[in-house]
This record gives structure tokens, C-alpha cells and sequence, in this order.
């Protein structure tokens, strides 16, 4: 995930199919005020729960989505970058960049049950594998995953990606899947074997980030840096098409109940939905108006809703050797999430 403005989605089996159903028509609902300071990346929903866990510099914002209020917090969480979340162990799992290490959360009370050192530096990207019970840590600084027992915290092996990993998806059948930025291919790693079984271009997808999955029809969605989503058949192991997508997507969500693809964009501030006419059919159906820095994206699948995190901006820092294009700084208590829904 790039930078501080970036998303953990829960995937679920479902089924899309073609339906001449007039499409939803979506739009921003409301605004979650959460304040504080400080940066983002990665966001998650507990479905069942109805939670949205949200990143935010060293510490993890937890709103009830029901009420649309904050009402807790994980914290020395330091660089946290993703929430993975395991219901079935009550458990959930904090990517923490700057002391490349993983928390591990009680989903109930929201205690810090343990601290597990990474194997590998700067662990970004999580994914749980109900198949295996493994947490798989993404390490974008050593280009490899680190994979964690879920119910003991115990480290059982590092698995080797030969590039920079960005998002994974777990089909929850012993396969996980992995953008690779650096060399734009998806890497495909047997969670019970730990070793990466497949690996394939996403030409002309340029440094994918965002990825969701749909787990019915056996389709990746990568979205790309050079506005593009690279929609790949998991079974045959190349991409089987493309379509447009807005500017600066750090992240992309599926929804199997409505057959929908989404991609946030930051840098264009909107939300590309795609549909999937059928599993090699698919189309962009909108770009919904969000905010500029709403790069991430989280789904709550009971909903339909999408969740997105962004706040206000000043101006950019002035330029420095080391930081040649600053972002915009970010105004202190404006962090918000945007709640997109039909």
C-alpha cells in the first residue's frame, strides 16, 4: 500500500450474474467524523460485527458502523499499514511498518493479546487464510510474507515474492494471492505448503496496489497505476482483460451480492464501479464523487456500503533532496471516513 493513504478487505463467496436489474446508483452517504492526527492506510470491515477497523498512523480507529461512531481504539501501533481479522478466533492482526512487527488484538474487548516480530522489514499488507488458520504479513521492505499461526501467534515459515508485495486476497481454499508492484504480476502462494505454486504478468497493468477477488467465478481485480483495473482468470493465470479506472487507486473491493468491482481513486477523488456482466464480461457503470485522498476502500457486505478514509489538506511542504514532491500536509481533526453507499 502506498504511503500513508491507503485497504484490508474481507472477501466472501458469492455468486454474479448477468441481470438486466437497473445497476444501483451510488453516492456519499454520510461522513464519520474520527479527528485526531496523523496519516492512513489500510481499513477492514468485520461483517458479522458490523465494525470498520481503520488505520491511522500508530493506532487502529474502531467505529460501529451502526451508529457511525468511534468507539475505541488500538494503540502503539507504530506505522500500522493493515487489519486482518479472523471472527472464528476472535482475533485480529495489526501491521506495524515502523517496528516490523504484528499485533495481535482480542476482537471483543479490544486488548492487545501479544507482539509477533516479523520474519521479514516493514510487514504492510495481511491477509487471514481461513484453510490454513495462517495470517500472512506482506514485508515491503524484503519482498516476502511472513506466515503466522492465528490461534498460537507463532511464526511458521517465510515465503519469498521475488518483488515489492501490495495487497492479497485469500480464496479461502488453500490459495493466496498477491499484487507484486515493483515487477506487475500476480504471485500465487499454496497456504499449506508455503511456496508460490504460479506467477503472471498483468501487462499493461503498471505497479498494481488495490486487489479484490471474486471467488465464484475465479477472477482477480487489480487496480493500476496507470488507470487501469486488470481483471485475471486465477485458473488459467493471465489476465483476460482490462478497463479504465481512475487516477492515484491504492485500493479495490468486491461485492458478491450485487456483482460489483470497485476501485478508489485519490488522486481523482471519485469511485470506479465495474460490473461483471458475466466472468468475461465487464464494464464501468460509474465514477461516484468521493473526496481527493480516498485511496482505500473497505466493503461491508450485509450493506452494500464502501467505506473510505480521507481528511482535509493545506498546503505541501516545500521540497527537500530526500522529499523531492511532498504531499499536501493534512489539516489536524479533519480524518474522516466517507460511507458510499446505493
Amino acid at each position: 500500500m502506498r504511503g500513508c493513504f491507503s485497504a484490508i478487505l474481507i472477501l466472501a463467496a458469492g455468486c454474479a450474474t448477468q441481470s438486466t436489474t437497473p445497476p444501483p446508483q451510488y453516492h456519499v452517504v454520510s461522513h464519520i467524523a474520527v479527528g485526531g492526527e496523523g496519516g492512513w492506510d489500510d481499513l477492514s470491515v468485520d461483517n458479522s460485527a458490523h465494525r470498520l477497523y481503520v488505520s491511522h498512523s500508530d493506532r487502529v480507529n474502531v467505529i460501529d458502523l451502526v451508529s457511525g461512531k468511534v468507539i475505541g481504539e488500538i494503540g502503539n501501533t507504530q506505522g500500522v499499514h493493515a487489519i486482518a481479522l479472523a471472527p472464528s478466533l476472535r482475533r485480529g492482526f495489526v501491521s506495524d511498518g515502523r517496528t516490523s512487527s504484528v499485533t495481535i488484538f482480542d476482537l471483543d474487548s479490544l486488548q492487545t493479546l501479544s507482539e509477533v516480530k516479523s520474519s521479514g522489514e516493514r510487514p504492510d499488507a495481511m491477509v487471514f487464510d481461513p484453510s490454513s488458520s495462517l495470517v500472512f504479513a506482506f514485508n515491503a521492505g524484503s519482498n516476502n510474507a511472513t506466515a503466522i499461526d492465528a490461534a498460537t501467534g507463532v511464526v511458521k515459515g517465510t515465503i519469498d515474492l521475488g518483488g515489492k508485495p501490495e495487497f492479497a486476497r485469500s480464496d479461502r481454499h488453500g490459495m493466496v494471492y498477491v499484487n507484486v508492484e515493483d515487477t506487475s504480476e500476480i504471485v500465487a502462494i499454496d497456504s499449506q505448503a508455503l511456496a508460490v505454486v504460479r506467477r503472471w504478468s498483468l501487462a499493461p497493468c503498471q505497479e498494481p496496489s488495490g486487489l479484490a477477488l471474486d471467488i465464484a467465478h475465479h477472477r482477480l481485480f487489480s487496480a493500476c497505476d496507470n488507470q487501469v483495473m486488470a481483471i485475471s482468470d486465477t485458473d488459467a493465470g493471465r489476465v483476460i482483460t482490462t478497463v479504465s479506472i481512475g487516477e492515484g487507486v491504492d485500493g479495490a473491493a468486491w461485492d458478491p451480492g450485487s456483482g460489483l468491482a470497485f476501485s478508489s481513486n485519490g488522486r481523482s477523488g471519485t469511485l470506479t464501479v465495474v460490473r461483471e456482466n458475466s466472468p468475461t464480461e465487464f464494464s464501468v457503470l460509474a465514477n461516484v464523487a468521493t473526496s481527493p485522498g480516498a485511496r482505500t476502500v473497505a466493503l461491508d457486505e450485509g450493506t452494500h456500503h464502501l467505506y473510505l478514509p480521507t481528511a482535509r489538506f493545506g498546503p505541501a511542504p516545500a521540497p527537500t533532496a530526500d522529499r523531492p514532491h511532498p504531499r499536501p500536509s493534512i489539516l489536524p481533526g479533519t480524518f474522516e471516513i466517507l460511507d458510499v453507499g446505493p
